[in-house]
């Protein structure tokens, strides 16, 4: 769907000029050819109806199935009718008990052996009436889109233009010089440093105006993995990602789009890095944000608070070491000097690390930002050692991947809970074994076992749930649950991609019918997506709901989903009691189950460019 665009103009009615991409083309020239990001209806409200579908759909060749929510104990009558109200299939359903994690009895639906294209399908069950779907292969290419642009939705220093995002989502840059919180000379906390340094550029992490290396490390990996991902899988498509496909500014300039959109964050995650000639030189800063938290709604240029850099801990010193060793073999073809200066990046990291193995950031200093605490570094330096390697074949770095504690440990690579900032090894392992490499036949088929193990346990999770989700953590649903379930995803579509088995891929689909929908809460969870969706989740900017001036949240974009510890105080006040997988609510304030995040669209637009080579 077409979005109508305004050239030079800001949500609230401010005049900003359209300028030079800085690539030699002006980013009105390159509007007229770029993807935009859709244009949705707005979302049902009310309550969610009992039959449970993915309200974006299901691919024609894809398993199609449903659950329904009832007190009934035996099987039900389903019938599935066409757009005109004809009848296409019928069955009968099969009760599947009462699912633990939403606490109520529900019964499930297949009807996979529908195959025929079209739009406005429903399923009724027992007198209930799903949402409308559709029955299509290209369902997720302008997920795809959306779910990368919200990376430039969210760049730091930059104006976010009309002219590829409309008017809606157009504002000045934050944070930039002449600023009153500006971004580009930052000192330290106080008895951090004596320096200051230009951190200017990157992501804005979440609902604030943070900055992390730890959630950027996995975010930007995760963009450059999903276009490394296209030079070597089976019927990968390179050309959707590439140079004028996404909604970037820089298009035109000969550079995949998807590899612009990562070098905004790598470049900032570089200037994080303390300067040679300083004590913990290689080292780098843990973050950057606020000395105070800032109020909400609150526009990136309107704010003010001081900003700080943080002391340099060992997690983030190695996630600059391994997405600056990606960078370098990444954009060798393209730019040649950058990733000369990635490698020595990630070098001067690795080596810093192994010389302040223990330096964490302090759980306590979570005053204005997130604390990113990480006491368990073996993942990390595991990660950096297996990008080094695949990066430079050195033996010395060979040498850290296999006498790692997680090298060819399933579990330990892969937890139940899923990839995450905290649990980054299965990066590395992913990359060991999917980019070629000299570790060697055996080692590589070693690694490429720890893959499958962990794709098979996910798959087993989503066949034994009734909402077919891959993800079945122990102790309740986690922050960020929705992060995680996608992660999952991640490595089940790469378990595919390395066999060619399809029981890999159902699980993928399966769990993107939960994101969009097939779940507890019958909603999906990502903007714009579906007939009923997220829209008020936790940002300073895309703030409807709190004013009607503001925007709601960009299409393409994730919430963190249910998480049992119902951490914020709206949260505990309307969800005290709810089971896990409903643990959720479509609320600003409520923080803690509602946000969104760069390391959450990660994996979601990662899994969309997947799905889309599918069809």
């Amino acid at each position: 769907m077409a979005v109508a665009t305004v050239a030079g103009v800001l949500a609230g009615g401010i005049a900003v000029p359209v300028v030079a991409s800085g690539f030699g083309m002006e980013a009105g020239a390159a509007a007229a050819t770029q993807p935009q990001i859709s244009k949705p209806a707005a979302s049902k409200t009310g309550p969610a109806p009992t039959v449970r579908v993915n309200q974006v759909g299901y691919q024609t060749e894809s398993p199609k199935k449903g659950t329904f929510v009832t007190k009934a104990k035996k099987p039900l009558a389903w019938s599935l009718k066409d757009v005109s109200g004809k009848e296409v299939a019928h069955g009968m359903t099969t009760p599947a008990g009462v699912d633990k994690s939403a606490g109520e009895n529900v019964h499930t639906f297949d009807f996979s052996d529908v195959t025929e294209s079209g739009q406005g399908y429903t399923v009724t069950v027992d007198g209930q009436k799903s949402e409308p779907f559709t029955i299509a292969d290209d369902l997720y290419s302008q997920l795809r889109t959306d779910s990368l642009a919200y990376f430039y939705h969210n760049r730091s220093g930059a104006e976010i233009d009309a002219d590829l995002v409309g008017k809606e989502y157009a504002r000045p840059a934050g944070h930039v010089d002449g600023a009153a919180s500006s971004d580009e000379k930052v000192p330290c906390q106080p008895k951090v440093c004596d320096y200051t340094l230009d951190v200017s550029g990157g992501w804005y992490d979440a609902g604030d105006y943070g900055k992390y290396v730890v959630n950027g490390g996995i975010s930007a990996a995760q963009l450059m993995s999903s276009y490394e991902r296209t030079q070597h899988a089976k019927g990968a498509d390179a050309d959707a990602l590439g140079d004028g496909r996404l909604v970037v500014p820089e298009q035109g300039n000969g550079v995949p789009d998807i590899l612009d959109e990562a070098r905004w964050e790598m470049d900032f995650l570089l200037k994080m890095q303390v300067p040679a000639g300083e004590k913990l030189a290689g080292m780098a800063h843990h973050k950057i944000h606020d000395a105070q938290w800032s109020g909400l709604p609150l526009r990136a240029d309107k704010s003010d608070g001081k900003r700080e850099l943080h002391a340099p801990s060992t997690a983030a010193t190695l996630n600059l070491a391994a997405t600056a060793a990606q960078a370098a073999r990444l954009f060798e073809p393209h730019d040649k000097e950058f990733a000369a200066k990635s490698l020595k990046a990630a070098r001067a990291a690795f080596d810093a690390a192994k010389a302040n193995p223990e330096m964490y950031a302090d759980p306590g200093d979570a005053t204005g930002g997130g604390a990113y605490s990480d006491y368990d570094v073996k993942d990390e330096f595991y990660w950096a050692a297996s990008e080094l390697f695949i990066t430079t074949g050195d033996k010395e770095y060979r040498h850290e991947v296999l006498k790692s504690p997680l090298h060819n440990d399933s579990e330990a690579l892969f937890p139940a809970g899923g990839v995450s900032w905290q649990s980054v090894g299965g990066l590395g392992a992913l990359d060991l074994a999917t980019v070629p490499n000299k570790l060697g036949a055996a080692e590589t088929k070693a690694v490429r076992k720890t893959v499958t193990q962990a794709a098979d346990r996910y798959a087993a999770d989503a066949r034994k749930a009734a909402y077919g989700v891959p993800y079945a953590p122990g102790g309740g649903y986690q922050w960020g649950s929705n992060g995680q379930v996608l992660n999952n995803m991640v490595v089940l579509a790469t378990a595919h991609d390395i066999t060619g088995d399809t029981k890999y891929r159902d699980a993928v689909t399966s769990g993107m019918d939960y994101i969009l929908g097939r779940n507890p809460m019958g909603l999906s969870y990502v903007t714009g997506y579906g007939e009923r969706y997220a829209h008020n989740q936790h940002h300073r900017f895309w703030a409807k709901q709190k004013d009607p001036r503001l925007p709601q949240p960009a299409p393409g974009a994730v919430a963190g989903g249910p998480n049992s510890s119902i951490d914020d105080p709206v949260a505990q006040t309307k969800l005290k009691g709810s089971a896990p997988a409903k643990s959720y609510m479509d609320d600003i304030e409520s923080w803690s189950t509602n946000e969104i995040t760069i390391n959450w669209n990660a994996p979601l637009a990662w899994v969309a460019s997947y799905l889309d080579d599918q069809a």
